[in-house]
């Protein structure tokens, strides 16, 4: 299925105007989502009551409105509403290019791709050219549904990338953890933890190496469940192990060489537990009840 533009825009480049349109760079996987329901496993339904006269308000009768003061509102027509949406500018306005990795990703919001439009394949291939050569990125501004953006514009082999920034306001700072000051490690540890980091050290990121174990677990419990069988809590050693009091660091750091596994390695996928009878066959069983949890998921 070809991808969809979410707008047309501009990316300004000095006096030189750039046509563009923008995509969605991301694609969040469905989560496992678990329904509320009345004890006898009827489906309820939300409803949102009239804090004056304690009735029902029924969603085509509800509108929008600005709070200026205490339980005073200012109330919005869709029309009014859309036309502030509508009113940012289209121009993403670069205000100047720093070094790529000049931005800490502690800053990094949604990320979008860049196309060319008609007739801004020459300057945006130039753009792309001349960032990638001189190793820097684009800062710019952006005001796109009633809120303004601080960006980030990258340049890959593929094509242009816009970071939305936070700004620094919505940014935390480490220092307000007052996190415990100790002195530095020994050399012999120092020695073993570097050790260990190239023990299982990577050239580069590959995201197919990993995939949602989590969510695996989480569905193979569900047709389990399907098929009838009561679902039990797995016992995890290792977490335990991580709680308890570390004796020896040197130790730990000796015990962890030994059992480091190179990055992207299958690891075995726990069991799923259950109380009962001896289990049937899976396939068979969730078969009988329902489609399995996988297939009902991508409907």
């Amino acid at each position: 299925m070809a991808a969809r533009s979410i707008a047309s825009l501009s990316l300004g480049f000095g006096l030189v105007s750039i046509p563009v349109k923008l995509y969605s760079a991301t694609e969040s996987s469905a989560t496992v989502r678990f329904n509320l329901l009345s004890k006898d496993g009827s489906r309820v339904k939300q409803q949102y009551i009239s804090e004056k006269d304690q009735t029902v308000v029924p969603r085509t009768e509800m509108v929008k409105g600005y709070e200026f003061e205490k339980d005073r509102y200012v109330i919005f027509k869709p029309e009014e509403l859309k036309a502030l949406e509508e009113g940012g500018s289209h121009v993403i306005d670069i205000v100047s290019f720093i070094p790529e990795q000049a931005v800490d990703p502690l800053y990094y919001d949604k990320a979008y791709f860049l196309a060319p439009d008609k007739r801004g394949g020459k300057p945006y291939n130039l753009l792309k050219a001349a960032m990638q050569e001189s190793g820097r990125c684009a800062l710019a501004r952006w005001a796109w549904k009633s809120k303004q953006y601080v960006v980030q514009v990258r340049a890959n082999d593929d094509g242009l990338v816009l970071q939305q920034l936070l700004f620094a306001d919505e940014v935390r700072s480490m220092k307000d953890l007052e996190i415990e000051q100790l002195p530095p490690p020994s050399a012999a540890e120092l020695k073993l933890a570097l050790q260990l980091i190239d023990q299982i050290s990577a050239d580069d990121y590959d995201p197919t190496l990993f995939e949602d174990e989590e969510k695996k677990r989480i569905l193979a419990a569900i047709d389990a469940k399907i098929a009838g069988q009561e679902v039990v809590a797995v016992e995890h050693p290792e977490d335990a192990a991580a709680g308890a009091q570390v004796i020896d660091l040197t130790d730990m750091l000796r015990a962890s060489l030994g059992r480091a596994v190179k990055p992207g390695a299958k690891q075995p996928a726990p069991a799923v537990e259950s109380k009962g009878a001896k289990r049937a066959p899976r396939a068979a069983k969730v078969a009988e009840a329902a489609p399995p949890a996988r297939a009902r998921m991508k409907k």
